[in-house]
């Protein structure tokens, strides 16, 4: 209590000048028009502002949970679509008109439907397994694609099952092509993103541009020339500088991978047992 006494004699001058200078501003405002007029027009201006900083503050923090709201419901929505397409293709076993495109492509080289049932590609050395084996016709080294593209290659068959090293998978090494313009090169995964591969050995006076279709070129006993594997999304130069490394957006979406099949190409097997049996022939001396 001393404290407070010494501080009101102290500032005793200040406190009643303070106190003075209130009372004549409230009797300013309270019994003159005008000054009312103008302190309570300025009063709501500042009040005004004072609650659009105060809005737009809160509306910023709010961002949070709003983003988070919208990636929950986006997930939600996300799986439904998902559902839904799994239930109509359930339905109609029906495809998209570039699906069925693609499907009838292959099947003119015979083909071997069959269904994924584990896989994985989140890593360096991804494998799939589909439900066919040797009693079906499938051997190793036979070529794996959907109705998006090629998926990979067979690489251990046993009775009724097939282990397939798919293209995200970074030993994998596939002959490919730009559609239409004739060069090619060998696509390769490096790991990180699913959707993204790398064609290497493109030379340099090669002419194509981003979009162009990048195809399997045929050069192997694998896959047939003109199956999809993806577009050309960028384009470097390699680290010798002697050529280009083409950055390929692929088109079969690993994530959704389900229904494939298996290529049995007779012609390609005729040209793989030929060329083993001209390099045995070579090698006898």
């Amino acid at each position: 209590m001393r404290n407070l006494f010494d501080f009101i004699t102290k500032y005793f001058h200040l406190l009643l000048f303070m106190l003075l200078e209130t009372v004549s501003f409230t009797l300013l405002f309270q019994f003159n028009n005008y000054q009312g007029s103008v302190w309570f027009t300025s009063a709501n201006a500042v009040t005004g502002k004072v609650y659009s900083w105060k809005s737009q503050v809160s509306s910023y923090f709010g961002l949070i949970s709003q983003n988070e709201a919208l990636t929950q419901r986006n997930v939600r929505l996300e799986q439904q679509v998902e559902a839904l397409s799994q239930q109509l293709y359930d339905f109609t076993k029906d495809t998209t008109a570039a699906e069925r495109k693609q499907l009838e492509f292959l099947r003119q080289f015979g083909t071997i439907p069959a269904k994924v049932v584990d896989h994985n590609y989140t890593k360096p050395n991804n494998l799939i397994t589909i439900d066919k084996g040797s009693a079906d016709g499938v051997t190793a080294d036979m070529g794996v694609a959907c109705g998006n593209g090629v998926v990979g290659i067979v690489y251990l068959v046993s009775d009724h099952y097939s282990v397939v090293i798919p293209l995200l998978n970074v030993h994998s090494n596939l002959s490919c092509a730009i559609a239409g313009r004739g060069y090619f090169g060998y696509l390769q995964w490096t790991g990180g993103d699913t959707r993204v591969a790398y064609l290497n050995d493109i030379p340099r006076h090669a002419h194509f541009r981003r979009g162009d279709k990048v195809v399997t070129s045929g050069y192997s006993s694998v896959f047939p020339s003109g199956v999809l594997v993806g577009k050309v999304q960028t384009i470097y130069n390699s680290p010798d500088g002697l050529s280009f490394r083409v950055k390929v957006r692929l088109s079969t979406d690993f994530s959704r991978l389900r229904d494939v099949c298996v290529i049995s190409d007779k012609e390609a097997i005729e040209r793989k047992h030929l060329m083993e049996a001209a390099v045995d022939s070579l090698a006898k001396p």
